[in-house]
């Protein structure tokens, strides 16, 4: 469907966690109309009617992801369906129900429970600022294989984490982002794709006291993550007091409870 200038531009301006789904209503009404096109009218009524209806919109929780196996040339990690799984799991939570529970008043957007998938550390999709942001990563390791000191692992990191020394490719850990563009444009070998998992960040918010998400050591692989957003929805609901983010309540709970999950499902899930 072809967007005009001007409700694009309209659509910029609608705040971007409920961009996609304005989008979808918009498309939805015009289509409705016989048009194959969107005007601003249309972008303009759809607005109206959101914001008097947001309740029923609200289905209190959201799993968002960038572009990920639908073609981003940057990912570090596929997907295996790992959103999709998400989705059952909050689904069967009826957050929505929970949240009318907690909430004084008509639920809004910025109620709900936020998950953000980014395939790369580009994190295009924002997993800093919602209440669980998980970032594909790929752990670089040297193998034995012959370095011919070509430099293109060098040239190719942004971050300055590989060095050549010694006639290999030597990795600051504490610098790497573990984008694994090193392991892609290696020609020899020598530098192979490690453990892939997710990093994963909790508790980032925006708002009126925005915070960054925590970040839980490691790399995950998708069942200990499962099992980490599991725990970090029993907290939140075990302490939401009145719909706050869960940014809100790990300020004032804390985090230990989910750390100790987090250390145990990594063990259990563990690969050699």
């Amino acid at each position: 469907m072809k967007w005009h200038e001007d409700a694009n531009e309209a659509l910029r301006k609608v705040p971007f966690f409920v961009r996609q789904r304005v989008r979808r209503r918009v498309e939805e009404a015009a289509a409705a109309e016989g048009s194959r096109n969107v005007t601003l009218k249309h972008v303009q009524s759809c607005r109206q009617q959101f914001l008097r209806r947001m309740e029923d919109e609200v289905r209190g929780f959201q799993v968002e992801t960038c572009f990920g196996s639908g073609g981003c040339p940057n990912r570090a990690v596929d997907s295996d369906d790992i959103s999709g799984k998400l989705e059952e799991h909050l689904q069967r939570r009826d957050l929505k129900a929970f949240l009318k529970e907690r909430v004084n008043g008509p639920l809004k957007m910025h109620h709900e429970f936020r998950i953000t998938m980014a395939d790369c550390p580009n994190a295009c999709s924002r997993p800093q600022i919602v209440d669980v942001g998980l970032i594909g990563g790929c752990i670089p390791r040297v193998t034995d294989e012959a370095c011919n000191e070509c430099g293109v692992c060098v040239e190719t990191c942004r971050e300055n984490a590989v060095t050549l020394e010694h006639g290999t490719a030597v990795i600051d850990r504490a610098a790497c982002l573990l984008c694994g563009e090193c392991v892609k444009n290696c020609p020899t070998g020598t530098l192979k794709a490690g453990k892939t998992g997710y990093r994963i960040l909790i508790g980032g918010k925006l708002g009126r006291h925005p915070r960054l998400g925590t970040e839980i050591p490691g790399v995950h692989q998708p069942e200990t993550v499962i099992d980490i957003v599991e725990s970090c929805l029993d907290h939140y609901q075990s302490n939401c007091l009145k719909g706050e983010r869960f940014g809100e309540i790990l300020k004032r709970a804390g985090d230990r409870e989910i750390l100790a999950v987090a250390r145990q499902s990594e063990s259990e899930n563990s690969v050699p």
